[in-house]
């Protein structure tokens, strides 16, 4: 079997060191935990890829809430990938849906011709789709390298079945990159049940806040990500 990719998602440079030193081989990095990821900062972008040696895939997608863009916010998502290809990103991540959900071909053709020569994965906007066979089609069609997907389930491991069946679909077209709860206890299960080759995984732990005042006023607690479950994930998988 080829080598199991392990990408890990950070919020921070300091999360992206300690997914470096603990064995991820890529880090889908983001802003904003609270809405799920939101384009990360430039001046993070350009951290990440000096000051580790992985493959940077930022997400590019301007707010929370949805996958449904306007042209304005379709202009920044270009813009947006432009810098990452300046930075030097390995690729980039994201997801544009129909407001019927589903997915929205022409703009992601074109955002794959953009983004050229960095890869482009589907994020997870591909679990509101309503049909994930024709979407799964419909992202081979337009180019895109992988898709990161819980199975349309809260947690991965709770679909088992459907992402089997999709990376059976997909093979030598796509890949398929399960991703949501999975950890040390359940890794191996998800690749032996599924045969996939590359698993996501955010490891995230909350950090303390140095000043209470923070917490009172609901700015929110900073997260970074469990260095001992991230080796202990490249550990099992280095066992395939």
């Amino acid at each position: 079997m080829k080598k199991i990719s392990l990408e890990i998602c950070v919020f921070s440079i300091e999360a992206a060191i300690k997914a470096d030193k603990a064995g991820a081989n890529r880090i889908e990095l983001c802003s904003n935990p609270g809405d799920g990821g939101t384009t990360p900062h430039h001046a993070l972008i350009k951290a990440a890829c000096e000051k580790t040696a992985l493959d940077v895939f930022p997400i590019i997608r301007p707010s929370g809430g949805g996958f449904s863009y306007s042209n304005d916010e379709f202009n920044m998502i270009k813009e947006d990938i432009l810098f990452c290809k300046e930075a030097g990103c390995q690729g980039i991540a994201t997801g544009i849906l129909h407001p019927d959900n589903t997915v929205d071909v022409d703009r992601m053709q074109e955002i794959v011709l953009l983004a050229a020569p960095m890869d482009v994965t589907f994020i997870r906007a591909f679990d509101l789709t309503p049909d994930p066979e024709e979407a799964l089609q419909d992202l081979i069609t337009a180019g895109c390298k992988r898709v990161l997907t819980s199975g349309q389930a809260q947690k991965a491991e709770e679909a088992l079945p459907l992402i089997k069946k999709l990376t059976t679909l997909a093979k030598g077209k796509i890949s398929i990159m399960p991703g949501s709860g999975v950890r040390p206890n359940n890794i191996q299960k998800i690749i032996e049940n599924t045969g996939v080759v590359e698993i996501h995984s955010s490891a995230r732990i909350f950090k303390p806040n140095i000043f209470k005042k923070v917490d009172e006023l609901g700015f929110g607690q900073p997260v970074t990500c469990n260095e001992e479950q991230i080796a202990e994930m490249r550990k099992i998988l280095d066992t395939f």
